[in-house]
């Protein structure tokens, strides 16, 4: 008990003094999943509209790939793009392995699905009750998806800040990519998991803190959204 107690203490100093380790990979930690969620919002959300709208044979099985790709493991991600990366690897010459930009790859391969999947069915949800006007008007399918887009573009963001919480929260795909380099690729769930099994606990429950109070922000913010988005309905 005294172990845990020291290190909780320890962990309380670490934050209150703001240590610049804990800046510095609660930083890159931010900037990697922003990157990645950004990416991954410019592929799926028109991925989403496409696939809500389309009336092609293409539609059920890319809605099936779609939810399914949802539950991709993290560790097959990790070790997909660890392949693709490596020396011999077909990026290879890209030189992302154990760099930033390896791990925003893994998280942006990770968390598209996601935002298209839920994209869509907000969309799809947008489309039915304006689908008259649209048909009265007689737009076109890119004029319809840059109209749902933006008639839609509230509950959008609370996908997106659903695809950014499951972003930082990560650990198995970028641990592979990224290696957990001192001053390079050490973000915030890595170095949990790796300073637990040193038996660094101040570290670790710092970090844990700080993610715990990160991933509370986004979700508030998200219920936050949904509830005025629910009362500006109303």
């Amino acid at each position: 008990m005294s172990v845990f107690a020291d290190a909780l203490v320890a962990a309380g100093q670490l934050l209150l003094t703001a240590d610049a380790s804990l800046g510095d990979i609660t930083l890159l930690s931010l900037r990697v999943s922003a990157t990645a969620t950004l990416i991954a919002a410019l592929l799926g959300l028109p991925l989403g509209a496409w696939v809500a709208l389309t009336g092609s044979r293409l539609r059920l099985p890319t809605l099936v790939v779609l939810n399914a790709s949802m539950g991709l493991p993290p560790v097959v991600v990790g070790l997909v793009v660890y392949l693709l990366l490596s020396r011999s690897g077909v990026m290879g010459p890209l030189g992302w392995l154990f760099t930033p930009a390896g791990m925003v790859m893994a998280q942006t391969i990770l968390i598209t699905p996601i935002i298209a999947a839920l994209a869509r069915q907000t969309i799809d949800d947008a489309h039915l009750s304006l689908r008259d006007w649209f048909n009265s008007l007689g737009l076109s399918a890119t004029q319809r998806v840059a109209t749902l887009l933006f008639e839609a573009r509230f509950s959008l963001a609370v996908v997106l800040l659903a695809g950014f919480g499951r972003a930082i929260a990560e650990v198995g795909a970028v641990m592979i990519v990224g290696g957990n380099i001192s001053g390079s690729t050490r973000v915030m769930t890595t170095t949990i998991a790796l300073e637990t099994s040193k038996g660094d606990l101040p570290l670790a429950l710092a970090l844990g803190a700080l993610l715990v109070a990160l991933v509370l922000i986004i979700n508030g913010a998200a219920q936050w959204l949904k509830s005025w988005l629910e009362q500006q309905r109303g």
